[in-house]
Parts: C-alpha cells; sequence; structure tokens
C-alpha cells in the first residue's frame, strides 16, 4: 500500500506553485497595461495631474494692444477665482498669453508653437479676424479646439468650423443693428471707414447687407492699412459724400486719426462703430471729441450690477487687484474663460480634446448669470447679444 505521506506531499505543493505563477502573471500584466497607459495620458497636451494649460495669441504690443491686455486681465481674473477655489477636479488653470502684435504670421507662428509643443490643452481668446483666420489652418488640422475668439467675422462661423467656438455676436448682427437703428430715425445716408483687410471686409459686408435690405448701398466708403494712421484718402472718399452716418470697422488708434480729423475738415454727423474697435481705449484717445460717438457692445454692460454675471465679473476684478477697473473687454475675457471652465467641468476628470468639444456642444442654452450661450454640432455662434452704448463728455458710457 502505497505510503499517503509520500503521494500527498507533492501535491500539497503544487497550490502554491500554481498561485504565485499566477501572482507574476498578474503582476507582469499590470505593468504592460501601466507601460501602455501612461503614454496615453502623457500624450493629452496641457494636461497633467494638477494643472491645465491654455493658450492665446493677442496683441500685447502695438497700436491695438489694449485689446489683447484687457482680455487677457478678464481671462486671468476668472481663471484665478476658478483656482482659488480648487480649480477644475483638482486641476489649476493656467494661461500662456504670447504676443502676435495684431500680426498674422506672428499669430500663426504663435498657434505653431503651441500645438507642435503640444504645451496647451486648449486655445482661448485670439483677438481679431485676419489673425484668427490666418491661424484657423493650423487649429482645423491639429483639432485643438479655440473658444472665445474676439472677431465677429462669418468666415469663422459659416460654414460651422467643429474646432471654433464664437461666443460674441457677430458683425453682421452689430452692423444691422446701427444701420437699422438710424435708418428709424430716417437718416439714410451712410458711409463706411474700414481697415483694409479681412476684419474690415467683413463689417463692410454687414454693413451692405443691412441697408440692402431697405434697398440702400454706402453713400461711400474709405479705407486704412491695419496698424497704421494713414486716413487721408478715407478722408478724401468719404467727406465730399456728406453722410449722416460713417460706420467704423477699425481698432481704436485708426479710428480716433479718423474721427479727429473728420472733425477739424468741419464734419459734424454721427460716428458709430463696432465692439472691436476698443470702447474704452478709444473713449481715452478721442477725450472731448468722443461725446456721443456710438459703440456696439456684445455682452452686458460691466458698470452695473442688475445682472449676477456682472456682479460675479466686478467681484473677480476685485480679486486680482483690478478693484474698479470694469470694462468691455475685460468682461467678454472673463465670459470666454466661463464657457471654457463650464465645459471643462462637464467634460469629466479623463479630459481629452474631442471631450471638451462634445462638452461645448452640450452647452445648448446655458446661463452665465443674465448671459444666454448655446452651441451644437451645427452651430457654434454661441450669442447673438448685442447693446447700443455711446461714449459721454466725461469719457464714460451711456446705454
Amino acid at each position: 500500500m502505497a505510503n499517503p505521506e509520500r503521494t500527498s506531499a507533492p501535491f500539497s505543493h503544487r497550490p502554491v506553485l500554481l498561485h504565485e505563477t499566477a501572482m507574476k502573471s498578474f503582476f507582469a500584466c499590470v505593468a504592460l497595461l501601466l507601460g501602455l497607459t501612461a503614454p496615453s495620458f502623457a500624450a493629452v497636451a496641457g494636461v497633467s495631474d494638477t494643472q491645465i494649460v491654455i493658450g492665446q495669441s493677442a496683441p500685447l504690443s502695438g497700436p491695438a494692444a489694449q485689446l489683447g491686455v484687457r482680455l487677457r486681465m478678464g481671462i486671468e481674473a476668472y481663471f484665478q477665482r476658478v483656482n482659488a477655489e480648487g480649480g477644475v477636479a483638482g486641476r489649476t488653470l493656467k494661461l500662456v498669453s504670447l504676443d502676435d502684435g495684431y500680426d498674422p504670421p506672428r499669430t500663426v507662428a504663435n498657434t505653431k508653437s503651441f500645438i507642435d509643443g503640444g504645451k496647451v490643452f486648449a486655445l482661448l481668446g485670439y483677438v481679431g479676424t485676419p489673425t484668427t483666420l490666418a491661424a484657423k489652418p493650423l487649429i482645423d488640422q491639429a483639432g485643438i479646439p479655440l473658444i472665445g475668439p474676439f472677431t465677429g467675422a462669418m468666415a469663422l462661423r459659416q460654414p460651422v468650423d467643429p474646432f471654433i467656438f464664437n461666443i460674441r455676436a457677430s458683425y453682421d448682427d452689430e452692423t444691422r443693428k446701427i444701420v437699422d437703428q438710424f435708418l428709424f430715425l430716417g437718416l439714410k445716408k451712410i458711409a463706411v471707414f474700414y481697415q483694409d483687410d479681412a476684419y474690415g471686409m467683413a463689417g463692410l459686408s454687414g454693413v451692405q447687407k443691412a441697408l440692402a435690405a431697405h434697398g440702400l448701398k454706402p453713400v461711400a466708403t474709405g479705407t486704412v492699412q491695419r496698424n497704421t494712421v494713414d486716413v487721408a484718402a478715407a478722408l478724401r472718399s468719404i467727406l465730399p459724400a456728406q453722410p449722416d452716418l460713417i460706420v467704423e470697422i477699425g481698432t481704436y488708434t485708426e479710428v480716433a486719426a479718423f474721427n479727429r480729423q473728420a472733425i477739424a475738415q468741419g464734419y459734424g454727423g454721427q460716428f458709430a462703430n463696432v465692439s472691436f474697435v476698443g470702447s474704452e481705449a478709444l473713449a481715452r484717445a478721442l477725450g472731448p471729441q468722443g461725446n456721443g460717438v456710438i459703440i456696439t457692445q456684445v455682452v452686458p454692460f460691466p458698470f452695473s450690477t442688475v445682472t449676477p454675471l456682472v456682479r460675479e465679473y466686478q467681484e473677480a476684478m476685485n480679486a486680482a487687484g483690478h478693484k474698479g477697473d470694469y470694462d468691455f473687454t475685460s468682461l467678454e475675457g472673463f465670459i470666454d474663460a466661463k464657457v471654457l471652465v463650464q465645459a471643462l467641468r462637464k467634460a469629466g476628470k479623463n479630459l481629452t480634446q474631442a471631450g471638451l468639444i462634445d462638452a461645448l456642444n452640450g452647452m445648448s442654452d446655458d446661463n452665465l448669470g443674465g448671459f444666454i450661450v448655446r452651441f451644437s454640432p451645427t452651430n457654434h455662434a454661441g450669442s447673438d447679444f448685442v447693446d447700443v452704448t455711446s461714449i459721454t463728455a466725461s469719457g464714460g458710457f451711456r446705454h
């Protein structure tokens, strides 16, 4: 009869050997999986366990600098507010702003730097039509979302670009508001002074369409080159037509030069601008001659506390060290940042650019506190809000 101790001994160790082998296989699989998954997390550009990096190309120097400086100020005020409250899913927000001087080739170089270096997760608050249009091919090729470009050009709205999310109203919306208001008053002789580039052409097109709806055309037009103040030719083209209204599609430096010289030559009609001009900078540049100049706005009145959004904006600006330093441009930056953050929160902890785009497309009726934003896969024009303001004798604003 076989000895049970001898026959059972080999089997008594077999479960232990199987267990050790299984554990080794298990740990090998875990190591393999970790090795495979680690790069995928690292490949999410601009995202770490503790931070989300956002890129902005904007004029921080040159004749249009106040647009970029003020927009950045509003973005950073909101980011600071969010970071003070713990960030987004435990990650703080960091804005990297590069100066492009309102020069399209520099915008392209900045965008290429953001994308090729894998430095940023998304883009926010680009400034200008020609600059953003120049960067558009890179944005589309990389599939990186751009939120809140500071431009109302229809070329960035139609056809819908799947990666560009416009928050502000279009120049068509703004110029229609200007034209309709003046035609209602019985003033029909309308001229257009515009920057000779994609921005100016977008504004001119808006005025032409608004007038055509009433069977009218501009009585005169005149242009200025971007980043210059050589307005003599535009004055010679426009003033002889004696327009009741001159719609201006330019930046504050160009418009201020044109208005001062037009007044000096005896023009006594009305000036009206779209929001891109830079309202506060224009008011400062014109001084007493700015009284009554009209500017359409695409954000709520930043000096009132009627809407919860503006109260939140003022509190954030105060906390960021800009107490009482409110304006339309920084409020727009604040709104852009808030839209981005709401989408980041909807996208969840495991961020991807595709997930952020899906979250933005799902913002079908988001109330930011008195300002509604609506996106869908077939509509990336988030708002059509337009208000009409004018500069006061003291350099403030009425609406």
